[in-house]
């Protein structure tokens, strides 16, 4: 009689592989969110954090110390905003892909059971035969897989580029705005005084008999249109400092105390002279973030229609085995294929047809919307410049008108409130002037956002990395 194989023999043949592949496998570790936690985290940020100024002294040279300007309040922005940190998660996890697409198909453990047979000299027991099945993908289904998956990282980089720059954007938006309202509280601040100062002299002149209540009337309606405006810019002014507060990712207080300069607004770097030649535009309509982003979709969906097309053709699955079957060993080979009768894959061949189709015409659909974008904010700035050039114009006139009425007076041939008057108009005039700086600025932000270029400052601000500055 031969010796068979224990039944506990068999077990552990069947079981050692198991115990091989589960000592290499990862551990899960848990990561509890605490809302209360993570909350109070965020209301602890502040702008003089030791990691946030070590970040900034590895990526800022030159600034004065204490000093946020546009530049490090955007790097600010880029080390503390949740936004990329979804940006950049959205890439690992797309990164992540790119090892799933290229993992080769395990294979799986399976048993023939060979049955009794008393018709031999020595009757065999009941006998199961182990069968391993490996899948031999065929036509480059792998290769197709993995270019798929790395487009799609690449898009997925793409995405980190396109947050940054829009963290930019929502950060020069608050500072411009809150620019606009310093400016415009100082403006308003003289006007106030000035305009109580004339009411005062009217009231004396009324009282004299010399002036009309019609004329007091008159300028305390101004007087007060002016201090309503004031307290309108405050609220502007506070509403740009939450917005710049969120735009960064800190709470409000954080900005508490903090130095603000508005150079950038106050005297934007020259235009470069490749804006002027259209280069700038010819690099927005491929190099812009979006763009990339759409490419890599495009080969993505490309990949994934030749892999639709390589499915139409079977995988292999070979299913070596063994069995010791009545004295006798036994080795098997089974091969196996799918047979393309009832379909040929064509319905998912279509669908990636499709999608491919979808995706370059979102991708003419955004070169064109550049286009517009940009051709417009050129086309807006050009006008606001003119127009500051005519606000100049204007306002110097009134300067000239001022100083000419300030030395009547010093002359004793203009009395004081024709003085003040004069210098409440000049004031007009420099809010006329200030209303098309503003505008001016807010045409460079629209050329800038199109262009995705920085215009305000002359050296660019560098846009992260794959991993988190703040981690």
């Amino acid at each position: 009689m031969p010796s068979w194989p224990s039944p506990a023999r068999l077990a552990i043949a069947a079981v050692l592989p198991f115990a091989a592949v589960l000592n290499g496998c990862a551990d899960y570790y848990p990561a509890p969110i605490s809302p209360a936690a993570n909350a109070a985290a965020l209301q602890a940020r502040r702008l003089d954090d030791p990691r946030l100024q070590a970040f900034l002294a590895s990526a800022v040279s030159g600034e004065p110390k204490g000093i946020w300007g546009l530049r490090k309040v955007t790097l600010a922005a880029l080390y503390w905003q949740p936004d990329l940190d979804v940006a950049r998660a959205k890439l690992a996890g797309a990164e992540a892909g790119t090892v799933t697409a290229g993992e080769v198909p395990n294979p799986s453990l399976s048993f023939e059971e060979l049955s009794y047979n008393a018709t031999v000299a020595t009757p065999s027991p009941w006998t199961v035969a182990p069968v391993v099945n490996f899948l031999i993908e065929t036509f480059g289904k792998r290769e197709h897989r993995e270019e798929q998956a790395r487009q799609l990282a690449a898009a997925a980089r793409a995405d980190v580029a396109e947050a940054a720059w829009q963290v930019r954007a929502r950060v020069r938006g608050a500072m411009l705005a809150l620019w606009s309202a310093e400016r415009h509280r100082a403006l308003a601040e003289q006007r106030l005084s000035l305009q109580d100062e004339l009411v005062g002299l009217l009231e004396h002149r009324f009282a004299a008999g010399q002036a009309s209540a019609l004329d007091v009337t008159r300028e305390r309606i101004k007087r007060n249109q002016v201090t309503l405006e004031l307290r309108d810019i405050d609220r502007q002014a506070a509403e740009a400092r939450a917005q710049l507060a969120t735009a960064i990712g800190v709470p409000p207080s954080a900005l508490d105390g903090v130095m603000l300069s508005f150079g950038a607004f106050d005297r934007p770097a020259p235009l470069p002279a490749a804006a002027a030649d259209g280069e700038l535009r010819r690099e927005a309509l491929s190099g812009r973030p979006d763009v990339q982003r759409l490419l890599a979709r495009y080969q993505a969906a490309e990949a994934a229609l030749q892999l639709e097309v390589a499915r139409q053709y079977p995988d292999i699955t070979l299913s070596p085995g063994y069995a010791y079957d009545a004295g006798a060993n036994k080795y098997m080979l089974l091969p196996a294929a799918d047979l393309p009768i009832f379909n040929q894959n064509q319905g998912p061949i279509a669908e990636a047809e499709a999608h491919r189709a979808e995706v370059a015409a979102m991708f003419t659909a955004l070169q064109e919307r550049i286009i517009g974008a940009v051709d417009g904010a050129a086309a807006s700035l050009k006008a606001a410049d003119a127009a500051v050039a005519t606000a100049d114009a204007l306002a110097a006139d009134e300067r000239q008108r001022e100083a000419g009425i300030a030395r009547a007076f010093s002359a004793g041939a203009a009395d004081r409130p024709t003085l003040v008057t004069a210098r409440l108009e000049r004031l007009a005039a420099d809010v006329s002037r200030l209303d098309a700086e503003v505008a001016d600025r807010q045409s460079r932000a629209a050329l800038e956002d199109a262009l995705q270029a920085p215009l305000f400052v002359a050296e660019p601000t560098p846009l992260p990395h794959a991993g988190d500055p703040a981690r």
